[in-house]
């Protein structure tokens, strides 16, 4: 059975950091692209970053390139997503997301390629 669990959310201020760990087990981790999306209440939902399986490409947004770094470690099967210079714009609830299958690529634009999603770790961000 696949689980993904994220943690690390909290409350910061306008221009702080802070840093997002996804945990996945269950599947062969070092195959699968994984991605984080967030969703701020009234809107949809956004891709925020990808990491290829091997960790050698990884993709932003444009709202949060040159301040997000995505990293992946494929020994303990975790992704980390560290927010720096945080906006008020940034908060949202965060959810990670591995790939469906191995044969995908990665992607933060196509949320229908991630099959597998956690229950979301929430992010604030005051002015």
């Amino acid at each position: 059975q696949v689980q993904v669990v994220e943690s690390g959310g909290g409350q910061v201020q306008a221009g702080g950091s802070l840093t997002l760990t996804c945990v996945v087990s269950g599947l062969k981790f070092d195959h699968y692209p994984v991605a984080w999306f967030r969703q701020a209440p009234g809107k949809a939902r956004e891709g925020v970053s990808c990491v290829s399986e091997g960790g050698g490409s990884r993709y932003y947004s444009d709202s949060v390139r040159g301040r997000f770094t995505i990293e992946r470690d494929n020994d303990k099967q975790t992704v980390n997503l560290q927010m720096a210079s945080l906006k008020p714009e940034d908060a949202a609830m965060y959810y990670c997301a591995a790939a469906r299958d191995t044969t995908e690529y990665c992607s933060v634009d196509e949320a229908a390629i991630f099959g597998y999603w956690g229950q979301g770790t929430q992010v604030t961000v005051s002015s």
